[in-house]
């Protein structure tokens, strides 16, 4: 790793100059540097995981699909962040639980198994950042599991379409994928709102009309 790769890396992710010397040493002694185009699938659900990802550039998606193919997104993994998909396998010495796509062009670092280990072990502040970062995904995860199975799917995308930044360029299809159901039934409700007057859709635009509309589907109570 050059010193252009060690500073990028350490600028993405801070903790690494909480780690004894020796230990940063090996990290960017044995990082291995590497890039994933979008759209390329970054690891498969069964997969061994023998490495610790740390991006510094772009998105990975990670999703779990169901055997017709439908998917639910598990989490998008980005510059700093840690890879709890990973890390679960890696400590666990399982397969992959999930799969994972690039959504933009990524770049990043791959700690390998040992290494990771070491690090986990031997810096305070490293394994407090994994941990933390478990904990936080854990808790989303809980939330997403309470929405898919106590929440009907009308309440969950007015929520969805809520915290969108405006202006919500997603297709129907992104949507679906996102809330773990199929492209027809979020056309079908999304068309629902719009002629209710809560939504102006366009070719890959959803504009909001009537924010306190929405707000009343998602807190609307009964299944």
């Amino acid at each position: 790793m050059n010193s252009t790769e060690q500073k990028r890396l350490r600028q993405s992710y801070p903790v690494l100059e909480q780690l004894p010397p020796d230990l940063l040493g090996r990290v960017e002694g044995e990082a291995r540097p590497g890039r994933v185009s979008a759209g390329v699938e970054f690891f498969r659900e069964g997969s061994p995981c023998t490495c610790y990802p740390m991006v510094v550039e772009g998105t990975i998606r990670a999703t779990k699909s169901d055997p017709s193919g439908h998917e639910i997104l598990l989490y998008r993994l980005s510059p700093g962040m840690s890879c709890v998909i990973a890390v679960v396998a890696l400590l666990g010495g399982t397969p992959y639980p999930a799969q994972a796509k690039a959504e933009t062009d990524v770049a990043l670092f791959s700690i390998p198994k040992g290494l990771f280990e070491e690090m986990i072990l031997k810096s305070r502040a490293f394994r407090t950042f994994v941990f933390q970062s478990l904990s936080e995904r854990l808790t989303h995860l809980m939330t997403l599991v309470d929405d898919v199975a106590f929440r009907r799917v009308d309440q969950r995308l007015a929520l969805h379409l809520l915290h969108c930044q405006e202006p919500i360029s997603l297709t129907h299809q992104m949507l679906a994928d996102s809330l773990g159901t199929t492209r027809e039934v979020v056309s079908r409700i999304l068309e629902s709102f719009q002629e209710s007057g809560m939504l102006r859709l366009g070719r890959k635009r959803i504009e909001i009309l009537d924010r306190s509309a929405l707000e009343r589907v998602h807190r609307a109570k009964g299944n």
